[in-house]
C-alpha cells in the first residue's frame, strides 16, 4: 500500500506506505551502499543520488485503496524519494570530510533541488540526514536523503503562514532576516559563523541543542546561492556535525533538515497561501498573495534536531509536546549555546 491520506482536523496529508515495514536492520557483513555490492559502482564514488529502494512517494504511484467516503479523503502518493550518498567509505563521518568532499555534497544537495523542483507535480523539495540508532537510523553508511512532496507539509506551510503575517505587520520584512539581525546583535546564543551563515540557538528553541544555521543573505532556496555561499554551505553542515560529535566526545545523533522556498509549480498553482499568508503582505518589497506565490517570504535555513539533552539522557517528546504541541525545553538556550560553541573551538582546534 502506498497513497496519501487527508487529515481533515488538522489539514494534513499523511503518507501511507505499509510496504516500508519491510525494511531490513543493516546486515554487519554486508552494505548496499558500498562498493561490490552491485548497487553502486563497483569503482568507488565521492558523492552519489541513490534511488530508495522502499519509496514512500514515486512518480508511477499505484491507485488509492477503495477505502474514500465523505470524509475521507485519499490521493496518488506522487513524488520522489532518493538517498543521497556522501562517500563510498561505509566508515566516513560528515564531520571528518575534507572542504573539498563536503563542497560536493552541497553541489549534490543543489543538484537534487532543482531535479525534483523541476517537477510541475512537485510542490516542496525536503533535503535532510537522519543520524544515529536514537532517531532509527537503519543504514550506518554515511547518507542523507530528498524528498519531493506532492503538496506542501503541514509544518512547513505553518513557516510560511507566519513568515508572511509578520512582513504584512511590518511593511514587507522578512522575518528570518530579522531574527538573524537580532540573534547576531544580541550574541549569547550565536556558536559560529562565517561570510554567508550564521549558527545559533534560537531564543525559542524547544530542543536542547538544536541549532539552526541562516543564510546572512535572503536567499529562498539552495538553487539561488552564489558559488561562494553553497561552498560554506558544504563547509558550515559539516562543521555543525563536528561539533556535535565533540559535545560529548562520541557520534552524536541528529536530525538535520533543510528548508527551501516551495517549488515553482507550487508557487504557480497557489500552494503555500492559506488565510493568514494570501491576506498579508509578504516580504521582498511585495505585497499581497502575490509575493507569497513568488515565494518570497521563504529564506533558506537549516535546523538540527539532536534527540540528546545530555550525554546519556534523550530529550523525550511526550504528551504535552506530541500531543498538545506544546513545548517544554528543560534546559537554557543561552547555556547550551555555549556549551555548543566550546565543542565548536575543541572540533576546529
Amino acid at each position: 500500500m502506498a497513497e496519501l491520506r487527508f487529515n481533515p482536523i488538522s489539514r494534513e496529508w499523511v503518507m501511507v506506505a505499509s510496504h516500508r515495514q519491510a525494511r531490513p536492520q543493516m546486515p554487519k557483513d554486508w552494505c548496499p551502499f558500498c562498493p561490490g555490492s552491485g548497487r553502486v559502482p563497483d569503482g568507488g564514488f565521492d558523492v552519489l543520488r541513490y534511488p530508495n529502494d522502499f519509496p514512500a512517494l514515486s512518480q508511477s504511484p499505484p491507485d488509492p485503496d477503495d477505502v474514500a467516503g465523505p470524509l475521507f479523503r485519499v490521493a496518488p502518493a506522487y513524488g520522489r524519494c532518493e538517498v543521497l550518498l556522501y562517500s563510498d567509505r561505509h566508515t566516513a563521518t560528515l564531520a571528518g570530510m575534507a572542504d573539498g568532499h563536503a563542497r560536493k555534497i552541497a553541489r549534490m544537495w543543489r543538484e537534487c533541488y532543482a531535479d525534483l523542483a523541476a517537477d510541475p507535480k512537485i510542490k516542496y523539495v525536503f533535503l535532510f540526514e537522519n543520524r544515529g540508532d536514537a532517531v532509527g537510523v537503519t543504514m550506518p553508511h554515511p547518507h542523507g536523503q530528498v524528498y519531493g512532496y506532492s503538496y506542501i507539509p503541514a509544518k512547513i506551510q505553518a513557516e510560511l503562514d507566519g513568515a508572511a503575517a509578520y512582513a504584512g505587520e511590518r511593511g514587507g520584512a522578512c522575518l528570518y532576516c530579522d531574527l538573524l539581525a537580532e540573534e547576531r546583535r544580541d550574541g549569547r546564543r550565536v556558536i559560529f559563523e562565517n561570510d554567508h551563515f550564521t549558527v545559533y540557538v534560537p531564543f525559542f528553541s524547544p530542543i536542547t541543542y538544536g541549532a539552526h544555521v541562516t543564510a546572512r543573505r535572503h536567499v529562498r532556496h539552495i538553487a539561488e546561492m552564489t558559488e561562494g555561499e553553497l561552498d560554506a554551505l558544504g563547509t558550515t553542515v559539516r562543521d555543525c556535525a563536528g561539533m556535535y560529535d565533540a559535545l560529548f566526545g562520541a557520534a552524536f545523533p541528529y536530525m538535520m533538515c533543510m528548508y527551501n522556498a516551495p517549488t515553482p509549480g507550487a508557487l504557480r498553482d497557489g500552494c503555500g497561501e492559506s488565510d493568514a499568508g494570501g491576506a498579508a503582505a509578504a516580504g521582498c518589497g511585495e505585497s499581497g498573495a502575490g509575493a507569497l506565490r513568488d515565494g518570497c517570504v521563504s529564506h533558506f535555513h537549516v535546523k538540527f534536531y539532536p534527540p540528546m539533552r545530555s550525554a546519556d539522557k534523550q530529550q523525550f517528546f511526550a504528551s504535552s509536546e506530541t500531543g498538545a504541541g506544546a513545548w517544554c525545553n528543560p534546559n537554557c538556550p543561552e547555556e547550551k549555546a555555549g556549551e555548543l560553541r566550546a565543542a565548536y573551538k575543541k572540533y576546529k582546534a
